[in-house]
């Protein structure tokens, strides 16, 4: 059996810091990082817009950006996480700087500040149109720096090693070397999960291909409480393509630059729906944008930029601009078609203020873990904040109780299993399991549709169940496994929730207020 002081499942912005402080402060520890790509891929590398923080004080404010939070948040907002989150902003931004992230500057030596939907101040710092990429790239120089932090990439943790039910405790993870094919028990005094988003639970998606709800599914399994897993949140400006996938997102930045979006008939349509128009929350404009796709029986809308200063366009917006002109789009002429797609889920693995699980010795950061941060509806921007944020908490909490917690863990033993990657039914499954998804627990939901999604989940866990007991196993099968127990968990929280908040809409909702039915 392996053996590490510190497990972190995920190299995003959450893991990565969280590595780094406990490295910086445990020198004689070990800690070990798991991640079933390489070491760079995550949903943080692919993040545009930046990182929510009040810098300006003559404009901006605490409380603003408080204030902002929680109406995004539609209510359900833990205010007291809000607070401290939007108040350490501006010193774990600064810890960042020092580890060598470099961040946009304007003429006079400034920080340049972007606008997004549902802030009423510029406060999101950005890095051009890659903030994701520039950050993971500082914080992964910083990694390599220090030489108690160990990288095992290509590695797929299965299942949390957990104790009984009625004492239940986290002792390690059971991972998959993806090159060897051998199954290692990895055993820790603590593990992080830091694992990502679920985007690929339903295939149109900003989210890379490894968002399949692993962190998220695993802590289900192992018992840890999980919650608010109905409100998904949708993009609303996603390059529209036919095909299914991992789709180009186009910054919401873009819209706080000035770009309209228009209905096939040329409308600036979004302010039918709400008076801030483009720089509503993302849940108003995916609502507004679902409309009119439905009423004008239409596959996209437009997202026009044509208006604007191209040399100031480019210079902010390159990754976006070069990627529109390799798709035939000229944005400087052409107006980009766009439509909604799957983007963030702002439920997860419940965690106190320090970061802990229902399970003893279970952490969890960033996208995968709910906070009560985002409430019903996160607001843009806010993701790599709280990652930062809570990176820190836990580290803070660890410093101070580790080793006292430490439990006394046996021995483990690894099932052994007959390995193929011959799985074409795995594939077959994934594709019905998404267009569920997309079908009946999209930007709007239904009594009927959500009853039937449950009766077509269950019937895929049925049979990935078999392909199990079978001994058929991959990566593949694994992911699928993870994908079908997080839809389970959406279709299931979304079936309790009996009033519409932020990014949760269900039609008969409004029935049941106007009562109607």
């Amino acid at each position: 059996m392996l053996k590490t002081d510190f497990l972190i499942i995920g190299s995003g912005i959450a893991g990565l810091t969280y590595a780094i402080k406990t490295a910086e402060f445990h020198t004689d520890k070990h800690i070990t990082i798991v991640t079933k790509s390489d070491e760079g891929e995550s949903n943080t590398k692919y993040a545009q817009g930046g990182v929510a923080v009040v810098l300006d004080s003559r404009s901006d404010s605490f409380d603003k950006h408080v204030g902002d939070t929680l109406k995004c948040g539609d209510g359900l907002c833990d205010r007291e996480v809000v607070e401290f989150v939007v108040r350490q902003g501006p010193q774990r931004l600064q810890e960042l700087i020092q580890w060598g992230a470099n961040f946009d500057i304007n003429e006079k030596g400034f920080y340049k500040l972007g606008k997004e939907g549902g802030h009423t101040a510029s406060r999101v710092i950005h890095h051009k149109d890659i903030t994701g990429f520039e950050i993971e790239r500082a914080l992964l120089k910083r990694v390599h720096q220090l030489p108690n932090i160990t990288f095992l990439t290509d590695h797929f943790a299965i299942d949390l090693i957990v104790g009984t039910k009625s004492k239940r405790c986290c002792a390690g993870a059971y991972i998959l070397d993806i090159k060897t094919n051998k199954v290692k028990a990895l055993r820790s005094s603590s593990v992080l999960l830091a694992s990502g988003g679920i985007g690929q639970v339903y295939g149109h998606t900003t989210n890379p291909i490894i968002a399949t709800g692993d962190g998220i599914a695993m802590a289900y399994r192992a018992g840890a409480v999980i919650t608010d897993m109905e409100f998904v949140q949708f993009h609303p400006t996603v390059l529209y393509q036919k095909e299914s996938g991992s789709s180009f997102l186009i910054s919401e930045a873009v819209r706080g630059f000035g770009a309209y979006l228009r209905n096939i008939e040329g409308k600036r349509f979004v302010f039918d729906y709400d008076d801030r128009g483009e720089m509503a929350s993302r849940d108003i404009v995916s609502r507004a944008v679902f409309n009119e796709l439905m009423t004008q029986e239409e596959d996209f809308v437009f997202l026009d930029c044509t208006h604007l200063d191209m040399r100031l366009f480019k210079a902010h917006f390159p990754t976006i601009y070069d990627k529109c002109l390799k798709e035939g789009i000229n944005v400087a002429a052409d107006p980009v078609p766009v439509s909604p797609a799957a983007h963030y889920i702002c439920g997860g693995i419940q965690v106190d203020k320090n970061g802990k699980t229902s399970v003893s010795n279970l952490f969890a950061c960033g996208e995968s873990s709910r906070t009560g941060l985002h409430g019903a509806n996160r607001l843009a921007s806010n993701s790599l904040l709280e990652a930062l944020v809570y990176a820190h908490r836990i580290f803070e909490y660890q410093k101070s109780v580790f080793p006292a917690e430490r439990m006394i863990i046996g021995e483990y033993e690894v099932q052994k299993v007959q390995w193929t990657d011959k799985l074409n039914k795995v594939e077959t499954l994934k594709t019905e399991l998404q267009k569920i998804m997309r079908h009946y627990t999209g930007i709007v939901r239904c009594d009927s549709g959500l009853r039937k999604a449950g009766d077509k989940v269950n019937v895929l866990k049925r049979e990935i169940e078999m392909l199990f007991i079978k001994e058929q196993r991959s990566i593949a099968l694994y992911e699928l496994r993870n994908m079908v127990d997080t839809a389970e968990l959406i279709i299931n929280q979304s079936a309790l929730r009996k009033e519409n908040r932020g990014g949760f809409y269900n039609i008969d909702n409004i029935a049941k207020e106007l009562h109607l039915v």
